[in-house]
């Protein structure tokens, strides 16, 4: 009766080093996702203190249509608050595209 050798096993729960081109393609995935973040950063900090801090003098001499409220007064108040889930979203569109082109995609 022969013995029938099986190949060795790696221990649960560690996978294989990655490959030099997996290395490049996690380098090049982190390096984008950080300058997204970076872009989408600057601007919620642009609307959240330029324009309900910085510029709310000069905002409040502009009205929404059809309202009495000052544009510096609705950033401070309402604005940022809207764009901050809108960069949310931004984020989550712009990530699902990238790892997707990076084979990353679930």
């Amino acid at each position: 009766m022969s013995e029938v050798t099986e190949a060795p096993s790696t221990a649960e729960g560690t996978r294989p080093a990655p490959t030099a081109a997996e290395l490049e393609r996690n380098q090049r995935y982190w390096r984008t996702n950080l300058t997204v973040v970076g872009v989408l950063l600057a601007i919620w900090a642009l609307v959240s203190y330029g324009a309900g801090l910085v510029f709310h003098p000069f905002l409040d001499q502009f009205h929404i249509p059809g309202t009495y409220f000052p544009v510096g007064f609705w950033f401070a108040q309402q604005g940022a608050i809207l764009v901050f889930v809108l960069l949310i979203a931004a984020y989550v569109l712009i990530m699902d595209r990238i790892e997707k082109q990076e084979g990353l995609a679930d």
